[in-house]
C-alpha cells in the first residue's frame, strides 16, 4: 500500500504495517535513515589515550574509532584495502593498527605502512592506499559518527537539546553497568513504544501507581523529543520513592532515530536501538555514573528496576509484531493527546525515506 506521511495530527494514520517486517524496507533504511543520521558508536574513555581504539557499525558499514598520536580522534573504515579483512576487533590500545588477514599495518591516522611480501607488485600506490575516514564528533562523553560527508554537524543536528537538558555536569561520568537485550520485533515497533506513555496503565501498572499519568506529556522539537513524566511522589533514580527533598527533575529524551536518553539528577542512563534484521532488535542499555564503585547498590537498584519495565514493553511489542503480521491491519491513528511522539517520529522518518 502507498502512505503519505500528513503533519496534521488529528488527521493522520500510521506508518503502514509493511514498513515494520519488509526487508526491502529495512534496507532502504540503512541507507537513507542510519547512514544519513548521527550514530551514538561509543565512549569518550575508550578513547582518550592515543593508540586507545573501538570498533563498531553503522548501517552495516564497519568502523574503527582510534586516537592518534597527534591527539586527533577518528572514525576510520575497519576494512583492510587488500582484500576486505578486519583491522581490528573489539577494543583495546595498538602503536599500529595491524590487519588480522595478511598482516597489512597502518599507522594511528589511516595511512598504510606495512604491506608483507608485496616487493613484486607493480604499479601499485601505496601513499595512495588510505583508510577512509568518516566524520566523528563528541558531545556530553559519547562519541557520535556519520556516515554522511554532507550532514550538518552533531550540535547543529542537536539543536536546543542542549539547552533542554537539565542543569547538571556531567563531564567526567563513567559507565558503570552495560546491558544488551534482543527482541523479536522491528525496531520502528520499540521506537513507537518508547516515544508514547500512552500504554503505561495498561502495560505497566506498577509504574503506572506512581505517575501522576494526568500530567504526562510530550514536546517535539527538531530532531528529538522529550518526555515529561512527573510523579506522585519524588522518586529516586532507580525510580522508587525517594525519601529524602533533593532534585527530582526527570526527563527522557529521544533523539532521531535510535537514541534515548534518559536524564536524572544524578546519573543519566542511554538505551541504543539496533535492527538486526526486519523483525529483530537490539537494545542495548548504558548505565552512567559519577563514582561507580560508591554506587553499586543504586545501580543494582537502578538496573533492576529498569529490567522490570523492559520485560513488560518487550511482551507487548514482541506481541505488536505479530499483530502487524495480520491480512486485517494496515496501519492505525494516532491519540492527539498522547501519541505526538510517536507522530513526530513517522514525520522525521518520511522525510528522510523519501530521499532518493
Amino acid at each position: 500500500m502507498t502512505w503519505t506521511f500528513d503533519s496534521r495530527l488529528a488527521h493522520a494514520s500510521t506508518l503502514p504495517s509493511n514498513y515494520y517486517f519488509d526487508a526491502a524496507v529495512l534496507r532502504d533504511e540503512n541507507r537513507k535513515v542510519f547512514a544519513r543520521t548521527w550514530q551514538l558508536v561509543g565512549q569518550l574513555d575508550q578513547v582518550r589515550d592515543a593508540g586507545q581504539y573501538f570498533t563498531a557499525a553503522i548501517a552495516g558499514e564497519p568502523l574503527l574509532i582510534v586516537r592518534g598520536n597527534d591527539g586527533v580522534l577518528r572514525a576510520m573504515s575497519n576494512v583492510c584495502r587488500h582484500r576486505a579483512g578486519p583491522i581490528a576487533k573489539g577494543e583495546g590500545k595498538r602503536p599500529v593498527l595491524q590487519c588480522g588477514y595478511h598482516g597489512w599495518t597502518y599507522s594511528l591516522d589511516g595511512r598504510l605502512a606495512v604491506t608483507p611480501e608485496f616487493e613484486d607488485v607493480q604499479e601499485f600506490d601505496r601513499a595512495s592506499c588510505v583508510l577512509p575516514q568518516f566524520r566523528v564528533e563528541v558531545w556530553n562523553e559519547l562519541v557520535f559518527v556519520n556516515l554522511d560527508p554532507n550532514a550538518e554537524s552533531l550540535t547543529d543536528f542537536l539543536g536546543e537539546l542542549l539547552a533542554d537538558m537539565p542543569r547538571h555536569d556531567y563531564t567526567g561520568f563513567r559507565l558503570a553497568h552495560r546491558k544488551a537485550w534482543e527482541l523479536d520485533c522491528n525496531w520502528k515497533v520499540y521506537v513507537d513504544n518508547y516515544l508514547e506513555g500512552y500504554h503505561i496503565p495498561i502495560v505497566h501498572p506498577g509504574l503506572f501507581r506512581e505517575l501522576d499519568y494526568p500530567s504526562y506529556r510530550t514536546e517535539t522539537k527538531k530532531s528529538y523529543s522529550i518526555q515529561f513524566a512527573p510523579t506522585r511522589r519524588a522518586m529516586n533514580s532507580a525510580g522508587r520513592i525517594r525519601t529524602n527533598n533533593g532534585d527530582d527533575e526527570v526527563k527522557y529524551f529521544w533523539i532521531f532515530p535510535n537514541l534515548m536518553l534518559n536524564v536524572y539528577p544524578d546519573n543519566f542512563s542511554t538505551n541504543l536501538i539496533l535492527p538486526l534484521g526486519a523483525g529483530r532488535t537490539a537494545t542495548l542499555f548504558d548505565w552512567y555514573f559519577k563514582d561507580p564503585d560508591a554506587a553499586r547498590q543504586q545501580i543494582e537498584d537502578t538496573v533492576a528496576f529498569s529490567d522490570e519495565i523492559q520485560i513488560e514493553d518487550i511482551e507487548i511489542c514482541e506481541t505488536v509484531q505479530r499483530g502487524l503480521a495480520s491480512t486485517t491491519y494496515d496501519s492505525g491513528r494516532y491519540s492527539v493527546k498522547r501519541e505526538n511522539g510517536v507522530h513526530h517520529f513517522h514525520g522525521l522518518y518520511s522525510e528522510l525515506m523519501a530521499l532518493a
